[in-house]
């Protein structure tokens, strides 16, 4: 005996949900972008996010937490785990807190800068896989709506 499978509204808000989520394509992309980054850096002992710290660091630096944190959308768990193998392993320093007491400016020591360098050649090996695997004009689009996100203020 079979029994019918009964249909309802919310099997109807799933399915479209499904279909349409913005939010659950841009995790897909999100995942699969940071693999193939994460394949190519593999060998030099770093992930993509801690990957991409190491370039803001050096772009922005000397940097606050907190300021790292808001220029990159990080809450501060996600930034404190990213972070703490990378001043583990010698590659970001903090300084002496700033005038409020509490900021503790980051920056890439030598052999932060020294491993930025050598990493140059994977992140463009992946950089250039990612673009084939989303086109020119998906990379463009993505690029175009990276540019214009809001600014994170807290």
């Amino acid at each position: 005996m079979t029994l019918p499978v009964q249909h309802t509204a919310a099997d109807d808000v799933s399915s479209e949900i499904a279909q349409t989520c913005l939010l659950t394509r841009t995790r897909q992309i999100s995942r699969v972008l940071t693999a193939i980054y994460d394949e190519e850096l593999r060998p030099f002992g770093i992930v993509s996010p801690q990957f991409t710290l190491l370039v803001l660091i050096i772009e922005l630096g000397p940097i606050s937490r907190s300021d790292l944190g808001r220029k990159n959308h990080h809450d501060r768990s996600t930034l404190t785990r990213n972070l703490q193998p990378l001043i583990s392993q010698g590659w970001v320093s903090e300084g002496l807190p700033g005038e409020d007491g509490r900021s503790r400016p980051l920056s890439l020591t030598e052999q932060g800068k020294t491993l930025l360098r050598s990493a140059a050649s994977a992140w463009s090996s992946a950089q250039t896989k990612a673009r084939t695997l989303l086109g020119e004009v998906g990379a463009n689009a993505l690029m175009g709506i990276a540019g214009e996100l809001p600014r994170r203020t807290s």
